[in-house]
């Protein structure tokens, strides 16, 4: 609401060709524990400096003393010496993002929202920043009131673009909204945006565009000579679902064209499509993605034809589906890259010799090939790859790829050498209607069937539903590593819906909603009891936020394991933001497209039955399951109302054993250190009485 065979697959370390070895039994002195989530810190987006000697990248992790994350700028060498840490370069709690180099090679711009005063560039609104190689000269290069909300360097370094906010009260009620302006209204309010360009000779900025719509991203040409926008009639995500659209501004003129034109959309799969991160090459193509919940995501290459535009179009390529806003050109060419999911893996993709007429003869190659699931890629004409990236064995780093070598060129999180991690595999088995499914199977360290017997299983469900669970290491609060540390058995299945199997598998979903989607699941949990594995009478299950709506979809469900096909209930579940009513859903959440699209395109008074039938809250009554809620108390995607009703139907009308946790000013995500541990130690707690028998012993704080 945001992507029975056991397979053993790992990705080789530095500069060794990957391939199908199996992971050895893990013999780490450290087990895993709650507390060490937080040590672990995340590489976001890279960029190679313009001689590809360096490495600028972003980490995101928890500093002892705070309670929230933060992201830091770092630079690292792009050598073959052992992997390090890098060089820190940004130390303040200010969120740094997007660096992106000058051409010298010797300062990089980053985008920070820094405190410190009242006025810009310190009173906390985000500004462009730039800072040296060497962690010196940290300095503001805006100054904007209210802050920029994206910015782009041109390649030769002259000038910087970026947009700033601006809102406009406008209807024919204008005077009563400003007379009453501390009242919350439905519409009147428009937030538009204008694109600014900042001259970094003469630090001269002008206005290049400011139109009544509002600029989601752009894209600016290498020679900064052309910007692509897509525009939405105002900043609500409503109207970014359908009714954006695709400019592309002449800075000379300052005319800006509307390259997707009136009705391109009704060769799209569904009216309701989310079009990000355009890109312009040198040669004047556009490029973009546009996805769709429930449909594979497409990619579009525009070029100049005649008086117009003509397009190549390209989505699914077999299992691949394309991941939305990855797209861009690779430097000096109109050759276009993008990250392509395929079956759990997430890989770089590299497409040429586009033209229209021949665009499905284009030619693809796989630039990260392996088991490797890519977060974010650099890619520089005749250059290896960066990226940054996780493996089945490795958290996530940056990483030099060459063909089929990859270098690793740091090690971000050193202190998980001697952690015991549980083995990752990939698990598969068969839906009743015959549709192969599978999922990321996670067993304690060192696991021995014959020896250890059945274990504990919980049953981890990924968002999305248009998303996918990745075949890599990963250490997440909904379960992922920690579980299976403490004893669990883990599946995260990737059902029908998800992204990376191909168009009919994510397609299946759209009309069949808490059906297809839970059999497939149902179907794991048999195949993991017929296998021995589980033991079939202590089974928990959790998600957030789609993965919760299928836990609330779930809790009235069984599955049949053993000779005789014995009955089981699930033991406990932990249901996180999960809508249980879709009416409800499709009238309060922020992208209302997402639920019209499973409901096979129809609205609530168009489809009754179907919502009905696609709603959890109309068959709670069968439910025995306990069950611990989690929901954050401002979340605009799935509204606690959801989380609230869930809970008064089990606890106080059906006497079913249950817990609602609201994390007061949290949104979709969990982003308070304290939040997050209390939501790691209450599910722990809950599944270990439910599922073990064993109850909290912690003794109760009150000066806490």
């Amino acid at each position: 609401m945001t992507r029975p065979v056991l397979a053993l697959l790992a990705l080789a370390l530095s500069g060794v060709t990957p391939g199908a070895l199996p992971l050895a039994a893990q013999d780490k002195p450290h087990p895993l524990e709650p507390d060490d989530y937080f040590t672990i810190r995340a590489v976001g987006s890279v960029a190679p400096s313009p001689d590809g000697k360096l490495v600028a990248f972003t980490l995101t992790g928890w500093e002892d003393d705070s309670d929230d994350m933060n992201t830091d700028l770092w630079v690292t060498p792009n050598d073959d010496d052992p992997a390090t840490n890098g060089t820190r370069l940004t130390f303040d709690p200010a969120g740094d993002s997007s660096p992106m180099w000058a051409p010298d090679g010797r300062t990089i711009y980053f985008l920070s929202a820094r405190k410190g005063g009242d006025e810009p560039p310190t009173d906390g609104d985000t500004q462009v920043w730039k800072i040296d190689v060497d962690g010196k000269n940290l300095s503001a290069v805006t100054r904007i009131k209210g802050g920029v909300e994206a910015a782009a360097v041109t390649d030769d370094g002259s000038a910087i673009f970026y947009t700033v906010p601006r809102e406009v009260v406008e209807d024919d009620l204008a005077g009563l909204r400003s007379k009453y302006k501390d009242l919350d209204y439905g519409h009147g309010k428009v937030k538009y945006s204008t694109l600014m360009r900042l001259d970094l000779n003469t630090w001269r900025s002008e206005e290049l565009i400011a139109p009544d719509r509002y600029i989601r991203s752009f894209g600016v040409s290498p020679d900064g000579k052309s910007v692509a926008m897509v525009t939405d009639p105002d900043r609500n995500l409503i109207t970014h679902e359908g009714e954006s659209r695709v400019e592309l501004l002449d800075v000379g003129s300052k005319k800006a064209t509307t390259i997707t034109k009136d009705g391109w959309r009704k060769e799209h799969p569904s009216p309701y499509g989310w079009i990000d991160a355009p890109a312009v090459s040198q040669g004047g193509k556009v490029a973009f993605t546009v996805a769709f919940d429930g449909y594979p995501a497409e990619l579009y290459v525009y070029e100049k034809s005649g008086d117009g535009w003509a397009a190549s179009r390209f989505a699914t390529d077999g299992a691949v589906t394309i991941y939305d806003g990855s797209a861009h050109f690779v430097d000096g060419s109109d050759a276009v890259a993008y990250i392509g999911e395929d079956h759990g893996r997430a890989r770089v993709y590299k497409v040429s010799d586009i033209t229209p007429q021949a665009s499905g003869e284009a030619k693809k190659a796989v630039v990260t090939p392996g088991d490797v699931v890519v977060f974010s890629f650099a890619l520089q004409d005749g250059r290896p790859a960066i990226v940054s990236a996780g493996t089945p064995t490795e958290l996530g780093d940056v990483w030099r790829v060459e063909g089929e070598k990859l270098t690793k060129l740091t090690d971000v999180n050193p202190q998980t050498k001697d952690w015991a991690f549980p083995e990752v595999q990939l698990y598969s088995w068969e839906a009743p209607d015959g549709a192969p499914v599978e999922g990321i199977l996670e067993l304690p360290p060192g696991y021995n069937k014959e020896k250890d017997g059945p274990l504990p299983l919980v049953v981890a469900i990924h968002g999305g539903p248009t998303a996918s669970e990745p075949y890599l290491r990963r250490f997440r609060i909904y379960g992922r590593a920690l579980m299976a540390a403490k004893g669990y058995a883990m599946l995260s299945p990737n059902y029908r819906g998800s992204t990376g199997y191909g168009e009919k598998f994510m397609v299946d979903l759209i009309g069949r909603e808490n059906d297809i989607e839970v059999e497939d699941i149902l179907a794991g949990v048999e195949a993991l009891a017929k296998d021995g594995l589980i033991d079939p009478e202590k089974v928990g299950v959790m998600g957030w936020s789609n993965g919760g709506f299928l836990t609330n979809a779930l809790l009235s469900r069984t599955f049949t394991a053993g000779l005789e096909g014995k009955e089981y209930g699930f033991a406990a579940a932990s249901s996180g933001a999960g809508v249980v009513d879709q009416v409800i859903q499709w009238g309060v959440e922020d992208t209302p497209g997402h639920v019209i699209n499973y409901m096979s395109g129809k609205l609530p008074w168009e489809n009754p039955e179907e919502y009905v039938e696609s709603s959890p809250l109309y068959t709670l009554n069968k439910t025995k399951t306990p069950t611990l809620i989690h929901v954050g108390g401002s979340d605009a995607r799935v509204p606690p109302e959801h989380s609230k009703t869930l809970f008064r139907s089990l606890y106080n009308y059906l006497d079913v054993p249950a817990e609602l946790i609201v994390y007061p000013g949290e949104p979709h995500g969990l982003m308070k250190k304290k939040h997050r541990a209390a939501k790691l130690a209450w599910d722990h707690a809950w599944f270990d009485k439910y599922l073990k028998g064993e109850s909290d012993d912690e003794e109760s704080d009150d000066e806490d």
